[in-house]
């Protein structure tokens, strides 16, 4: 893999005597405070500003001002005119444009396409504050307001837009989200070394259109550049692969937006190559026609180092969100105000998560010290710190300082993940680092407890029977959430999740731990309705493992399909991305579309709701499998319904008093107790 610049080593731009701001600027009088006179760069984001590592606009800015740059931030504009975008005044580079922490319309919508009433990101969980489609209607008025400004697209709604991609709210393919937004260059991935090369470049007079060569950028070209040797998208399973990855300067053409657009074959051979051009160390660009111009889509950037990771996360935060917002209640703050990031990135590639697609599969780390000292800064910066680190880990809790054994073997790797179908023998699965950070983390003092709330990747720690006991002896607080997803086969292969006897395995461990520690804990089991390859009797199958297992689900997952993600292609196209798509040859996928289906799929997980079961009762009928239907314990639903549940008059009335009523958690996914 090729060395690239640290992101810390480039010359200061010449603004950077005004020195640190306490916050970022979302006023013309706090740019007056500091002693500017205009902004060198301008973000703007569908969220509230909290000056904070865990908002990637908190990121981006305090990484721009170490380089020197002058950086505004106007957050959560009015979107109806231009106005609000000319709060700052014009920048002198450009307007850096983000959806926020999370697509626009996974933000506003939810599974079933229903308009969502609040936002964890804004002051006081207020719905409505951001526009469907941000990144495209921030970058409509910044174009308005000053037209001759370039337009730089970053965050996680352009990331997972960048090619021609398969949208669920309007259920259609839309071109990639820099022509649609008509800006100038797009970064994709978390991105601060291509916004880092970007702006020097833009400060020293180069185009937008200029910027080709930086990893980890899309930008729309009137043609190929010379020299560049084409392989056609539909040759890359074939024994031909080999010799034309051999070539210097080979670009992967995936089939165009108008192909894409009308053949779902086509979309799911798109899909499928750029999942495969993922890895840094082997990824050729990629270029798709959009109409008369060429989609250009440079390599994944190079992952950062250990020292460039704590260099991002030791900024000058404020850790706090900016005073304009007073004391309003902001659930995205609250949520992480204590607790510590350790690394980025999942090697897991489950087929329907965007964290892969985003932050790349190779883990990036902090130093230990980077992280305790964090830990230190939340006990005496955090207001209202009691003690409790709320959580230490990333997108997932156990894959810090995980990695290939061999450097090059990593660089050569083309599998979407280190752990499916089996864990790599290649993977360094040692879990004795995060154990030494742990007790260190604990030993801090004025520290009571430090817990553990991302997702334990429990494929991973069966592996390490001393993680698990170091786990449940400190870092649990009567509940851990895991992610089997599912128990059969079938939607398992195509979420490319371990079979659920791994899940027992690790419950087995998890319990002992329990019991040796003289604890009593539960398993919040995590799972999925309607997943492509999803067939209703696996639901039936996991319901009835459900009822056996004594769980009970009050809020369930239905598979929303998020953009770019290989089970949307699934979704869409009705094949199967993760073997070669081949004209006539493809794996078919069994797709759960109809609203009616999905609703069946979510009852299923909800097996015990009175609501659902008139529901249940009509597809265990149809399926054959009416001897589910009864008042034994083997049985998955009674044959009588609750007065008012579903069935109304006297017999409702006379089946709920002769059976009586059960009670039914209301928090969260827990055991029957």
């Amino acid at each position: 893999m090729e060395t690239a610049k640290q992101l810390l080593s480039y010359r200061k731009y010449w603004a950077h005597r005004f020195g640190t701001a306490p916050f970022l600027p979302m006023s013309r009088a706090e740019m007056e405070e500091l002693g500017w006179d205009s902004c060198d760069v301008i973000l703007v984001t569908g969220d509230a500003y909290i000056d904070h590592p865990s908002f990637g606009m908190a990121v981006i800015g305090r990484l721009l001002e170490s380089q020197g740059f002058r950086v505004g931030i106007l957050a959560q504009p009015d979107w109806q005119s231009p106005e609000p975008f000319k709060a700052l005044g014009k920048p002198n580079l450009y307007f850096g444009i983000t959806g926020g922490n999370m697509d626009s319309m996974v933000n506003r919508y939810t599974a079933d396409r229903r308009l969502r009433h609040n936002d964890s990101y804004t002051p006081n969980d207020e719905g409505g504050r951001r526009p469907d489609r941000a990144v495209i209607v921030y970058s409509q008025r910044c174009r308005e307001a000053y037209r001759d400004v370039p337009i730089v697209l970053g965050g996680i709604e352009s990331s997972l837009r960048r090619i021609a991609h398969y949208d669920y709210w309007s259920d259609k393919v839309r071109r990639s989200i820099l022509a649609d937004a008509k800006g100038d260059i797009l970064l994709y991935g978390n991105a601060e070394r291509a916004v880092v090369e970007v702006t020097h470049r833009l400060a020293k007079g180069d185009a937008p259109g200029d910027l080709d060569d930086i990893r980890g950028v899309a930008l729309l070209k009137d043609r190929v550049p010379e020299g560049w040797v084409e392989a056609p998208a539909n040759d890359l399973d074939d024994a031909a692969e080999g010799a034309r990855r051999l070539e210097g300067n080979t670009v992967i053409r995936l089939p165009s937006f108008e192909q894409v657009e009308k053949d779902p074959e086509a979309y799911a051979r798109a899909s499928r190559v750029l999942h495969r051009e993922s890895n840094p160390g082997n990824a050729r660009p990629l270029v798709q026609r959009h109409g008369n111009r060429e989609l250009w889509v440079t390599p994944p950037p190079i992952p950062l180092s250990t020292a460039e990771m704590d260099g991002v996360f030791e900024l000058p935060y404020a850790r706090a969100p900016h005073p304009a917002y007073g004391d309003a209640k902001i659930a995205a703050w609250d949520m992480i105000r204590f607790s510590v990031t350790i690394m980025r990135g999942c090697f897991g590639g489950c087929s329907f998560c965007s964290i892969t697609e985003h932050e790349g599969r190779i883990i990036q780390n902090r130093s230990e010290g980077s992280i305790l000292k964090e830990i230190e800064q939340i006990r005496d910066k955090t207001k209202g710190f009691t003690g409790i680190i709320s959580d230490i880990g990333g997108p997932t809790a156990n894959m810090y300082r995980i990695a290939c054994k061999d450097k090059r073997t990593e660089e050569l790797c083309r599998k979407p993940s280190c752990v499916f179908p089996d864990i790599c023998p290649n993977l360094n699965t040692s879990h004795d680092s995060l154990i030494q950070l742990y007790k260190k983390s604990r030993e801090i003092p004025g520290v009571k407890k430090v817990m553990v709330a991302s997702g334990v990747r429990y494929d991973l720690a069966v592996r390490s029977p001393a993680y698990i006991k170091e786990l449940v002896s400190h870092h649990v607080g009567g509940y851990l959430k895991i992610a089997p997803e599912h128990t059969e086969e079938g939607p398992l292969s195509k979420m490319m999740k371990p079979g659920i006897g791994t899940y027992d395995k690790f419950k087995e461990l998890f319990d002992k731990a329990a019991k040796e520690a003289k604890k009593e804990y539960f398993l919040i089991p995590y799972f999925i309705a309607a997943h492509p390859g999803t067939t209703d009797e696996d639901m039936m199958n996991l319901a009835l493992w459900l009822k056996r297992n004594k769980y009970r689900a009050d809020q369930v997952q239905t598979f929303l399909p998020s953009p770019m993600a290989l089970s949307t292609a699934m979704y869409h196209s009705g094949l199967n991305p993760l073997r070669p798509i081949r004209r006539g040859a493809s794996e078919p996928v069994e797709t759960v579309k109809g609203l009616k289906q999905r609703r069946l799929h979510k009852a299923f997980l909800r097996y015990h709701d009175p609501e659902n079961w008139p529901l249940l009762r009509d597809a265990l009928k149809r399926m054959g499998r009416a001897d589910l239907i009864g008042p034994g314990k083997h049985h998955l639903i009674p044959n009588w319904q609750p007065a008012g549940t579903g069935l109304s008059g006297g017999e409702g009335r006379r089946q709920g008093r002769k059976h009586g009523m059960q009670k039914f958690t209301t928090k969260g996914v827990l055991p029957h107790r």
